[in-house]
């Protein structure tokens, strides 16, 4: 029989993807954990538990062998405290799990509160003697779909003069599913997206997938976030992992335009 895997976060946008294709795998030991209450179409294993609160971590841990950790929360200490829960869920487990943690690329680089939190995030789990593999990842399509999206609400559409390299959320979903079926590998190669994109390039896309005009103006920001951001501190260094661009992203959403992560 399959050791159980958690998957956490398993309605969010990334969580989706990996329990999916972990079922796809044949693998019969698939449990997905959330906030909230199992979804009507039925699917896995389903745990309500909340890592904010702490309430019902304990029992979706307990059993598991390998944990994915795809949820994600709002803020630096949103971040570092929830993980910090989950990872003392698991050291209390009768057997530690395998730890297998979705990072983002550059948060060692750029000096954002929220990637801060991320290292730290990062921090505990190399320090927490649990077994565990992370994996850094660039923006996901669908964020740049809807940073975009807010960005075209006015009438000239103001693009920082930055390069971005989003990558498709299957595509890291397949990465995280691999790793999570193998041995823990501590720190793996980063991985980004098919292509580093001027995102003034990346707003045109985006216009034309959601029939809109809007003049596109890239905008030189100041300070040390947009600094380490036009330096390519948020790319993957390497050989591109990804193969699905931006427009094949936009070209499967049922509408581009819309103000939705989802």
């Amino acid at each position: 029989m399959d050791e159980r895997i958690l998957v956490t976060g398993g309605t969010g946008v990334l969580g989706r993807p990996v329990v999916a294709r972990l079922l796809a795998t044949g693998h019969e030991g698939v449990r997905a954990m959330s906030r909230r209450p199992r979804p009507a179409d039925g699917g896995p294993e389903w745990v309500t538990a909340d890592l904010q609160s702490g309430q019902g971590v304990d029992a979706a841990v307990a059993g598991v062998g390998t944990i994915i950790h795809c949820a994600g929360f709002k803020g630096r200490k949103a971040e570092i405290e929830t993980v910090g829960t989950l990872i003392r869920a698991a050291l209390r487990a009768e057997e530690p799990p395998h730890l297998v943690y979705i990072s983002i690329v550059g948060i060692d680089r750029i000096p954002l509160g929220y990637y801060r939190g991320k290292r730290e995030a990062e921090r505990l789990i190399e320090a927490s003697g649990l077994p565990f593999t992370i994996l850094r990842a660039t923006q996901f399509h669908e964020l740049v779909r809807l940073m975009l999206a807010v960005l075209a609400k006015a009438p000239v559409m103001l693009v920082p003069a930055v390069s971005i390299q989003p990558v498709d959320v299957g595509e890291v979903a397949d990465r995280l599913v691999e790793l999570a079926l193998g041995k823990p590998a501590g720190r793996v190669a980063d991985i980004g997206g098919p292509q580093a994109r001027d995102a003034r390039d990346l707003a045109r896309a985006y216009l034309r997938a959601s029939g809109r005009r809007r003049p596109v103006l890239g905008v030189r920001l100041p300070g040390r976030i947009f600094r380490a951001l036009r330096q390519g501190d948020n790319m993957a260094a390497g050989q591109p992992f990804g193969r699905r661009g931006f427009e094949d992203h936009l070209a499967a959403c049922a509408d581009p335009g819309a103000l939705s992560y989802r």
